[in-house]
């Protein structure tokens, strides 16, 4: 962990562009901060209304529905996320931050009493689930369920439009104050939400970040099983547990692609891009532009300003991000005031692996000891 290499770095520093090869497409990644920012604020012509497009290995084998509203532009894009966005500012509540935070800290005293844990699927996996059961206002048993998925809701799970459809029916029988009841309940232009949008909104919801979140959650773990020392530096200040989120998002960046495609054709960086090809947007490497950040192959605990963009940037920044990050602060803040030490017994780095790059996103394993 303390040393995750970044493939994309001889590339970046000799051009801005890297071709790189997805199913046999090649797609140019934007690798740098300030171009993938300028490609973001330009929706017109790098547009996100590619349905099962806008991951550079399309998912129209995993799913039949367009994802809402990450798959869409303005004005549709911006009145959809509108209707959802009150549900994902939850976490900013205090009563739904002090929850949160018993939550983790029990997770925390069970590992500290047990003889290990594993990181990934006994701890990284169940949190993520029983922290989202929070954020869709169910009950937390759904999170054994969702736990059976695996690591990604699409990749390795399945039945997960037959579960959301179940659950839109159920909450149209006895509504409530949940997630599937809201979609129930309210009207995009004067008109209830079809059978289809609600899925579509459902479906990127529990597939955008599961993985990312665990990723991060199990990397912070073995990063302190490795670097007993820096859990002094979370405990000196409050200051140093929002710095420390932030860092380790950007760190270990754990969604390495998303794509847009030019309806019109445009140039990136210099660089043409034919009309209806598309860009793939580098998140790791703009994490790691040396022009930005200092330092930017370690991970640095306190580092301020911190302009990352693990959460995207411009209108599609990632609606998750405040339940992302209080899951993380929070993780933080239990491991800086219990944990003395963790000590790391094996662990089996999760790579990803393309023609033009191999990278590492987080882990399959990581046995751990909490003392």
């Amino acid at each position: 962990m303390t040393d995750l290499k970044d493939p994309f770095k001889e590339a970046r520093q000799t051009g801005p562009i890297q071709m790189t090869k997805f199913n046999g497409e090649e797609i140019p990644l934007v690798l740098r901060l300030q171009d993938l920012r300028k490609t973001l604020k330009e929706w017109q012509s790098f547009s996100s209304d590619h349905p099962f497009k806008v991951v550079p290995h399309t998912e129209e084998k995993m799913r039949t529905i367009r994802q809402i509203p990450i798959e869409m532009d303005p004005p549709d894009h911006t009145e959809y996320r509108a209707l959802v966005q009150p549900f994902f500012k939850r976490p900013n509540d205090p009563a739904y931050i002090k929850d949160m935070e018993q939550m983790i800290q029990s997770m925390v005293r069970m590992a500290l009493s047990a003889d290990q844990v594993e990181a990934v699927h006994e701890f990284a996996l169940p949190l993520q689930c029983r922290a989202l059961t929070r954020l869709l206002n169910v009950p937390e048993t759904e999170a054994d369920i969702w736990k059976e998925w695996g690591l990604h809701a699409l990749t390795e799970g399945g039945g997960l439009e037959e579960y959301t459809a179940e659950q839109f029916t159920k909450a149209e029988k006895n509504p409530g104050g949940d997630f599937f009841s809201m979609l129930n309940r309210v009207e995009f232009r004067g008109r209830k939400l079809t059978f289809e949008e609600k899925q579509g909104i459902a479906n990127v919801t529990f597939a955008g970040g599961k993985d990312t979140v665990i990723n991060v959650v199990s990397s912070i773990i073995v990063y302190f099983a490795e670097n007993g020392e820096a859990l002094k530096i979370l405990g000196e200040s409050e200051k140093n547990i929002n710095t420390a989120c932030e860092e380790f998002v950007r760190y270990v960046s754990p969604l390495t692609a998303i794509a847009r495609t030019c309806p019109h054709g445009a140039q990136v960086a210099g660089q043409d891009i034919p009309v209806g090809s598309r860009v793939g947007l580098c998140w790791p490497s703009a994490n790691r532009d040396e022009s930005v950040f200092d330092q930017a192959d370690e991970l640095v605990l306190d580092r301020t300003p911190n302009p990352h963009v693990g959460f995207g940037f411009g209108i599609h920044n990632c609606l998750g991000a405040p339940q992302a990050r209080l899951i993380i602060r929070s993780l933080l803040k239990a491991v800086s005031e219990k944990v003395k030490a963790i000590e790391l017994i094996s662990a089996v780095p999760r790579m990803e692996e393309e023609e033009s790059y191999i990278r590492q996103v987080g882990y399959n394993h990581a046995l751990v000891k909490f003392n």
